[in-house]
């Protein structure tokens, strides 16, 4: 009986249990809803990848920095064959709204990318980290008629930087081919009018481009227009001697540029300088092969030039068609003004300087007397061989080139048989240092005078 007495009691550990566990789940770290999503989601992506690519299996991102923007974390395969435009696209906006932030192209993928357009204005300083290799479509017809251009097109962008050990292929056979066009043509009845750059800048300031290669783009490789405070350093560029119009890199209407020690061999001019350009400090770039460095062509169809403040140095140009030139339309106006060409070593060059206001691209071209006018040119310690002609000074009959000085020129034939002192000066006036060689590039300019420095200064108002 005493045993059936007992009182019953409360279940003091169960209600222990009860009383702490609400305190432990307030402490303990959670997974949001969107987290766990988002985990899911990249699990599945993941398997998705390696079923349909055969096999393929991208590297995991080892990043950690939470300003890094990885373009496979938004969905790029990399394989070579599927499109990742897209996921460029995503990173880039997202990365663009973070100061500081990088885009990721890494290492060991292959990225098909269609023509974009990525634009800013960015929260503050903006990487572009180059080392896997971006590839535009291969084919002329795979290139949408409204983006041929350009393909990867930067707009408005500041304080910005591309670099990395990668590779930019514009893979641009197809577009050097008549063949291939006619192909295009009859498929589709039409025959791009232009052809794509593979890097372009527009109305963009304090751009650094920098270690990155950049190959085989359609037309040209690497263009900046209406930009400033641009510097390109390290880079390499390179596409066949027979790619027509691959200019290596191309400024319009670009201000206080400096671009140095580059490799940079082409289908056409190594470096084009445009109207409206200034102050452009080019130095310690290698040329071969291509047409050299170029001022021009300028004044085209009777269109205003204006370039002034250009500072060319430690150049070495081997098997191009020029060393070192200004080239303009007749019928244009402007000026080109306070040129230095120095130090400028030339190996096999065709035509190792050149002023040419007679330019023309075509089978014949009308005469016509008003100019873009030349004036301040300095050519100082160019050395080495030419395959046709020493130098070329071939200025308009109306609009002389004034204040053009020669100094420690030595050029010398590089196979028996081409005439030493075969030179052309037309029209030019300045004066002479020696040593030159050949002998005859001391009779090759006239004295200044006050009239002809005001008949060529008189075209310069439109600058």
């Amino acid at each position: 009986m005493e045993r059936n007495r007992r009182s019953w009691s409360w279940p003091w550990p169960l209600f222990s249990v009860f009383l702490i566990a609400p305190l432990l789940f307030s402490v303990l770290p959670t997974t949001s809803v969107e987290a766990r999503k988002h985990h899911h989601s990249n699990k599945h992506s993941n398997h998705r990848k390696g079923s349909d690519s055969g096999g393929f299996n991208p590297p995991a991102d080892s990043t950690t920095d939470s300003t890094t923007y990885n373009v496979v974390s938004f969905g790029a395969r990399g394989d070579g064959v599927t499109d990742d435009s897209q996921s460029l696209v995503g990173a880039w906006k997202a990365a663009c709204q973070l100061p500081g932030a990088t885009v990721k192209i890494p290492s060991g993928f292959r990225f098909l990318m269609s023509p974009v357009n990525l634009q800013g204005p960015c929260n503050g300083q903006l990487t572009l980290q180059i080392d896997g290799t971006l590839l535009a479509p291969s084919r002329v017809g795979d290139w949408p008629k409204s983006s041929l251009f350009q393909w990867l097109n930067f707009k408005w962008v500041q304080n910005f930087t591309i670099q990395g050990s990668g590779t930019v292929d514009g893979q641009g056979s197809q577009w050097w081919t008549p063949s291939s066009l006619y192909y295009v043509q009859k498929m589709s009845k039409y025959i791009p009018d232009v052809k794509p750059t593979a890097l372009r800048f527009y109305s963009s300031h304090g751009v650094t481009v920098r270690d990155i290669r950049i190959v085989n783009s359609p037309q040209c490789h690497l263009k900046f227009d209406y930009s400033g405070g641009i510097k390109v350093d390290n880079i390499t560029i390179s596409s066949p001697e027979n790619s027509p119009n691959t200019d290596g890199i191309h400024l319009q209407s670009t201000r206080d540029v400096e671009i140095h020690h580059s490799n940079i061999g082409c289908g056409d001019d190594c470096v084009s300088i445009q109207s409206g350009c200034s102050n452009v400090h080019l130095h310690h770039i290698n040329c071969s092969p291509g047409h050299g460095i170029s001022v021009g062509s300028l004044g085209k169809d009777k269109t205003a030039a204006c370039v002034s403040n250009i500072v060319v140095d430690n150049i070495s140009l081997r098997n191009t068609l020029a060393g070192v030139r200004i080239k303009t339309w007749q019928g244009g106006v402007g000026s080109v003004k306070n040129v230095s060409f120095t130090n400028i070593q030339v190996s096999d060059v065709k035509y190792p300087i050149i002023i040419d206001q007679f330019y023309c691209d075509k089978h014949r071209c009308e005469n016509q007397t008003a100019a873009v006018a030349i004036s301040g040119v300095k050519y100082d310690q160019i050395y080495g061989t030419y395959t046709a002609q020493p130098i070329r000074l071939a200025c308009s009959t109306t609009v002389p080139c004034v204040d053009v000085d020669v100094a420690d020129i030595q050029l010398k034939p590089s196979i028996a048989g081409i005439p030493s002192s075969a030179s052309l000066c037309w029209n030019s006036y300045g004066k002479s240092q020696a040593p030159l060689l050949p002998s005859s590039i001391d009779g090759c300019l006239r004295r200044d005078t006050a009239y002809v420095k005001r008949v060529a200064r008189s075209h310069e108002h439109v600058c």
